[in-house]
């Protein structure tokens, strides 16, 4: 059977939750549809929160077909077939920050010259990922993460469209929703399944944990919030917090790929620390270098240990401002 989450895929603008800013009557993205004007775009944000949906909506909107392309496993050949039959299609490209060297030459003459729309659709900030000709050639637009509210009306939705009779107490309803970590695919399949496996009409907190049986904090190393979990730590060893700070390790651990988290632990060595603590530098290298060689779960001793010194060093960023200072002159020709 047809996930849930496909059957009630929403058709139009008003089916789709919590993106005002962008399809909102005042928004960007409705006025260009309303005028019929639709530009390249890149749209990115969290999994599940409903990139893919929006670019077919679109499509939908304008009564326009599209065509769908997976930058991470389809070829130049595919690409090559839609732009030449199907051009008066919105192509839409998922995982456009994936997007091979090839395709992407074949594709920046056709946006140049307009004869192809696309809609890009990525989990990693597009500023952060996507190639500067691809960038300059589409409009950015980043879908906000879910509200509660809004997963709430999407919770309720779901059972509609089930036609179920069961009722759920309001700690079942919530924990299901936060599990689901504002990902609407998520929340909708445990939805589903709580459904087609309980047999009682009331519908309990245990239940739920039973039925679908997971950590309630999750991370991706490709989304968002991984990255404002990098921040997190950061300013939490920048404010000697040593509880926070190792908080947001363990999250990071979660997501187990080190090597963006040691990055971060070099960059907050020189630049927090500076010269308060010279001689940090080697000890954070050697902590790291550590990690890598036993890798995970055991790359968490030699983190913790160092992200506890970090965070209780004596902070100096007299270096980083001096450093900017430099740079900033010389980008405005000063000799």
């Amino acid at each position: 059977m047809e996930p849930l989450a496909s059957r009630i895929r929403p058709k139009k603008f008003s089916n789709i939750y919590g993106q005002d800013h962008l399809i909102g009557t005042n928004g960007p993205i409705f006025r260009m549809v309303k005028n019929n004007k639709l530009q390249s775009l890149v749209l990115y944000g969290e999994p599940g929160i409903g990139k893919t949906t929006l670019a077919i909506v679109i499509a939908n909107e304008l009564n326009r077909p599209y065509q769908l392309f997976n930058a991470s496993n389809d070829n130049k050949a595919t690409l090559k077939e839609i732009i030449d039959n199907h051009s008066d299609s919105i192509l839409i490209i998922d995982e456009i920050h994936r997007m091979k060297k090839d395709i992407q030459d074949y594709l920046l003459p056709h946006l140049e010259d307009g004869s192809i729309t696309i809609i890009g659709l990525t989990t990693i900030n597009p500023y952060h990922s996507l190639n500067p000709p691809v960038r300059s050639r589409t409009l950015i637009y980043r879908l906000k993460p879910l509200q509660y509210q809004d997963l709430e009306k999407i919770f309720y939705d779901g059972l509609e469209h089930l036609e179920s009779h069961h009722k759920f107490s309001n700690d079942a309803k919530k924990y299901l929703i936060s599990c689901a970590n504002g990902d609407v695919r998520s929340l909708l399949n445990y939805l589903e399944a709580t459904v087609n496996t309980i047999d009682t009409e009331q519908v309990s907190l245990d239940d739920v944990q039973r039925t679908i049986q997971i950590a309630s904090v999750s991370i991706d190393k490709d989304g968002e919030n991984y990255y404002d979990t990098l921040s997190g730590l950061q300013k939490s060893i920048r404010g000697s917090d040593v509880n926070a700070a190792l908080h947001y390790l363990a999250r990071l651990l979660m997501a187990d790929d080190l090597l963006p988290l040691i990055r971060r632990l070099y960059a907050i060595c020189y630049e927090d620390i500076g010269l308060a603590n010279p001689g940090l530098g080697p000890k954070v290298h050697a902590a790291c270098e550590i990690a890598l060689d036993l890798g995970m779960p055991e790359a968490k001793l030699p983190l913790s240990v160092i992200v506890i010194d970090l965070a209780l060093s004596p902070k100096s960023n007299s270096a980083y401002l001096a450093v900017s200072k430099a740079i900033e002159d010389v980008e405005k020709g000063k000799t």
